[in-house]
């Protein structure tokens, strides 16, 4: 749906990467590395999306890190629409329909980084959590979302690099 729209496959990737979390970052050689692709292929949509302000640039050293822009006024809209286009809003409501007392939700591995690869790895904490609910929507969000889905029920989510989705209370 979204890649019919934003036609380069390596756009949407970069926006994937870093409105699906704004704490991810990247620099050139090490995107054109996750990514498989060249890295004048990611310099000229790393370039787009900076001088559009959708990315800030910041300098590391030898290098420049980027990350997305928080502050631009697009940021929350692009941000709600790559989550939907990773069929986020879907998982969620999925799972906190049925699920029990949930206290957070978070997404681990590769979605947190930013990589749509298929497998999402989904932490969930919470009090006398359904866990025979969990088996059953793994199937139904697959069906959903087109991607499989893998929870494991936690004490506390400590993944340092867990994007938390759902926070109860907030």
């Amino acid at each position: 749906m979204l890649d019919s729209l934003i036609t380069s496959k390596t756009r949407l990737k970069l926006l994937i990467k870093f409105f699906s979390n704004p704490k991810n970052q990247g620099h050139l050689r090490g995107l054109a590395d996750e990514f498989g692709e060249s890295t004048n292929a990611i310099r000229k949509e790393l370039n787009n999306l900076s001088e559009a302000g959708y990315l800030l640039k910041v300098a590391d050293k030898n290098k420049i890190d980027y990350q997305a822009n928080t502050n631009h006024p697009f940021f929350s809209n692009i941000q709600d629409l790559i989550r939907k286009y990773l069929g986020l809003d879907k998982l969620l409501a999925t799972v906190l329909e049925r699920m029990g007392d949930v206290h957070e939700v978070a997404l681990v591995g590769d979605y947190a980084r930013g990589l749509d690869s298929g497998k999402i790895d989904v932490q969930v904490t919470g009090d006398k959590l359904n866990e025979h609910y969990l088996e059953m929507i793994s199937e139904k969000l697959k069906e959903l979302i087109k991607k499989e889905v893998v929870f494991s029920i936690q004490d506390q989510i400590s993944d340092p690099e867990a994007m938390l989705i759902y926070k109860s209370g907030s």
